[in-house]
């Protein structure tokens, strides 16, 4: 007999829930991710790094790093010193902590459990930061964006990718019948968990993306923000800098 997933609880936190279930689909994630993605996600990073590699940044933290992808992504591309992943879920810290080791990069990249709401990094640790597909898991997003810019060095850029939905038909309508049917249909046979891949869906609809987003960090005390849509607006990449 399977194993029984809990529901979520509307009492629970939001980042303990998505803790818990990160860390359910942690085992099949990295496969899920690449095979809905049809490997894309991959060129959405290596895109967002070679924008970043122009400011040549040494020390780099990688919020939401799950498995690692962006921090490895990070290194092999930008060259920098070290990249620090953060993230909450301790399942996926493991599954990433082994890849990194598998490719020799130990030494050149550490995951650590973290809140993005609560780092214990001084101010102005780092040069820069990358959030993949991750901040629209926060529970407080103001509070984690700031956090983020006071451990950012004046001058230093976020770059932030995240899902979004496209407007012109007719992606539109194939991505929403994917994203919405398919996915978390595929997601619940493999995973096991039949919270995560319907989780992700309503959540990308509840984010601020756009302009919209692109406000809030500024509100969140960012400058030379700038929003750039990704393969007809699939996904977004948001780059902010910290005010010097």
């Amino acid at each position: 007999m399977s194993e029984q997933v809990k529901p979520y609880s509307p009492e629970a936190a939001k980042k303990d829930q998505v803790a818990d279930m990160f860390d359910n689909i942690a085992h099949s994630y990295d496969f899920l991710n690449h095979f809905f993605s049809l490997g894309i996600d991959n060129i959405w990073r290596k895109k967002a790094v070679r924008m970043m590699k122009k400011d040549s940044p040494g020390k780099v933290m990688d919020m939401a790093s799950g498995t690692g992808d962006f921090a490895i992504t990070t290194i092999k591309l930008d060259g920098a010193e070290h990249v620090t992943g953060v993230d909450i879920s301790k399942g996926m810290l493991d599954v990433g902590r082994k890849k990194i080791e598998k490719k020799g990069l130990s030494n050149r990249i550490a995951m650590e459990v973290g809140d993005s709401e609560s780092l214990h990094f001084d101010d102005g640790h780092f040069d820069a930061y990358t959030v993949g597909y991750g901040v629209r898991n926060f529970q407080n997003l103001r509070a984690g964006l700031t956090e983020m810019r006071r451990v950012l060095r004046k001058g230093g850029k976020g770059y932030i990718l995240e899902l979004s939905e496209p407007k012109k038909f007719p992606i539109r309508q194939l991505f929403l019948f994917y994203f919405r049917f398919l996915m978390p249909l595929m997601g619940r046979l493999v995973s096991k968990d039949a919270r995560a891949y319907s989780y992700l869906p309503e959540s990308v609809a509840a984010f601020p993306e756009g302009e919209v987003f692109g406000k809030m960090l500024g509100e969140c005390g960012y400058t030379n923000v700038q929003v750039i849509s990704l393969s007809g607006g699939i996904s977004t990449l948001y780059i902010a800098e910290n005010p010097a």
